[in-house]
C-alpha cells in the first residue's frame, strides 16, 4: 500500500480515527464497529445526513449488478476487491442464489475484516477470503487464495465498489484498474463505483469539496472526480446499458418510492465488459 495513496484506518494526529471498513458496517446498520467508527460516522451525518441512504443504495445496486452478471451473463466467477465487512446481501449470497457453484473471493487488507470473514464462510466452500493489498495488483492476483479458485482463461467480473476514489492520485488509480483488466481474459466484467463532483451544480460541488476537506487525513478521505475521470476507468471496455451512470438508473427493480438526495447525484457506477 503507497502512503497518501489508499486511507489505510490511520488519522493524523488531532484528526478522526476509525476503519473504512467498519464505518461502511456503521453506515449499513451493523454491529462491529468501534467508538471511533462512530465518531467519524457522527461527523459525516453532520455534513451529509442521507450518507446511511447512500450506503443501502450502494448496496442494492451492487445486488443488482452480482444478480445480472450471474443470472443474465452467465459469470460464475467473482473478485471483490476491497469487499469490506460482511453484511446483508454480500456477493457470495447473490452470486449464489441466480449461479450455484459460483466461485468468489473477497479481498480487503483490513485484519478486522479478514477475522469476521473467516467466521461467516467457514463452510461455505465456494466463498474465499485474502488480506491481499488491492493497490498492489501483482500480488494480489499472486496471492495463493486468488489464483487457486479463480480461472483466469475463463470470464471473472472484478469488482472495485466505492474503492478508487479513496486512492489520491488518478494516475496511480488508473495504474491498479488497468492492471487488474490487463489480467482478465476476454468476456470478463469490470464493476466500479466513484464519487463524483457534478458540474455546473455549486451546491454539490461545495458539498463534495468539504466532505473532501474535512476528512483528509482520516479513513473517509475520498476523491470526488468527474464524469470524464470516472469513465477513462473504463477505457477499452464496452459498459453495459445505460453506461457510466447515477446508481439509481442503473436497471431499478421498480418506480423510486424514496426522493432522490444530494448524495445520489454525487456517485457514479458502471458495468463493462472486456470484449
Amino acid at each position: 500500500m503507497t502512503p497518501g495513496d489508499l486511507v489505510s484506518g490511520t488519522a493524523r494526529p488531532g484528526r478522526l480515527r476509525g476503519s473504512q471498513a467498519r464505518l461502511s458496517d456503521a453506515l449499513l446498520g451493523g454491529q462491529d464497529h468501534y467508538q471511533d467508527d462512530r465518531e467519524v460516522l457522527r461527523r459525516l451525518l453532520e455534513i451529509a445526513p442521507d450518507a446511511q441512504l447512500m450506503a443501502r443504495e450502494q448496496r442494492e445496486w451492487l445486488v443488482r449488478v452480482v444478480r445480472h452478471l450471474a443470472a443474465e451473463r452467465g459469470i460464475d466467477q467473482f473478485l471483490d476487491l476491497g469487499s469490506g465487512l460482511p453484511a446483508e446481501e454480500n456477493t457470495h449470497q447473490v452470486a449464489q442464489r441466480h449461479r450455484p457453484g459460483a466461485e468468489v473471493v473477497y479481498v480487503d487488507h483490513d485484519p478486522v475484516v479478514q477475522v469476521h470473514g473467516r467466521a461467516v464462510l467457514e463452510e461455505n466452500e465456494h466463498t474465499h477470503i485474502t488480506g491481499a493489498d488491492l493497490t498492489d495488483p501483482g500480488a494480489t492476483l499472486g496471492d495463493p487464495v486468488v489464483y487457486r479458485h479463480l480461472d483466469f482463461e475463463r470470464p471473472v467480473a472484478v469488482l472495485l465498489c466505492a474503492v478508487m476514489h479513496h486512492v489520491e492520485s488518478l494516475d496511480r488509480a488508473l495504474y491498479i484498474v488497468r492492471s487488474y483488466v490487463d489480467q482478465l481474459p476476454t468476456g470478463s466484467y469490470l464493476v466500479l463505483t466513484h464519487h463524483y463532483e457534478p458540474p455546473d451544480d455549486p451546491p454539490r460541488q461545495a458539498l463534495a469539496h468539504t466532505l473532501d476537506a474535512e476528512f483528509d487525513g482520516t479513513c473517509l478521505r475520498t476523491v470526488h472526480r468527474s464524469r470524464a475521470e470516472i469513465a477513462s476507468f473504463f477505457t477499452g471496455l464496452d459498459l453495459l446499458a445505460p453506461g457510466l451512470a447515477y446508481l439509481h438508473d442503473w436497471w431499478p427493480d421498480g418506480p423510486r418510492m424514496k426522493p432522490l438526495t444530494d448524495l445520489n447525484l454525487m456517485t457514479l457506477g458502471g458495468v463493462a465488459l472486456k470484449p
